[in-house]
């Protein structure tokens, strides 16, 4: 595949995601993780073309086509060609710098993937997805419990020192601890 096939690809798909921002914004207000999939499949309905099929061609394992692009635009009411230019979202605000990622969105294939792969485990199970994401995230993100003050010397124990707390661990231990739990993933054959 060509770099510029691989430029319209990225572009569709880029624009094919916006407009499903778009139609969101104009359904709900404060959609939820149940509310936006039955808003994707309406999405899929309204750009006559299968939930599944709207699934992959969100996973990247479906390209949008030329014929696609073209019943995307005329079923969205974008003019010819639409889909084949970037375009910055409505609500977009302006990046400070161009190495500034859009905040929430996924930037490259491996945030994609990951965001997939938590949608996939969450729309499967999702009581056990949310409890466990929770705790995952609430170890990596809280922040680290106050240290204990010092505890005075018993008398006739002499000047005991309060215990020393815990060396913060730096990104690459913490990540390993977390990656420990995830097994590898399956190649495809």
């Amino acid at each position: 595949m060509s770099s510029a096939t691989r430029d319209v690809a990225q572009i569709r798909l880029d624009n094919a995601l916006l407009l499903f921002d778009e139609f969101v914004r104009a359904t709900v207000k404060h959609p939820d993780a149940a509310t936006l999939r039955g808003l994707e499949r309406r999405f899929a309905e309204r750009l006559q073309i299968q939930p599944s099929y709207w699934s992959q061609i969100k996973a990247r394992s479906r390209q949008i086509g030329e014929r696609l692009a073209r019943q995307f635009e005329v079923l969205t009411h974008k003019p010819p060609g639409w889909m084949d230019q970037p375009h910055a979202g409505p609500d977009a605000a302006p990046r400070a710098s161009p190495e500034e990622p859009a905040h929430g969105l996924p930037q490259d294939d491996d945030e994609r993937f990951i965001v997939g792969l938590v949608l996939t485990y969450y729309r499967r199970h999702p009581q056990r997805a949310r409890t466990r994401l929770l705790d995952l995230l609430g170890e990596v993100l809280a922040p680290p419990p106050p240290a204990a003050p010092p505890t005075p010397a018993a008398p006739g124990r002499g000047a005991g020192a309060a215990p020393k707390p815990p060396a913060p661990e730096d990104d690459a231990s913490l990540w390993g601890r977390v990656g420990a739990g995830v097994a590898p993933l399956k190649r495809k054959r």
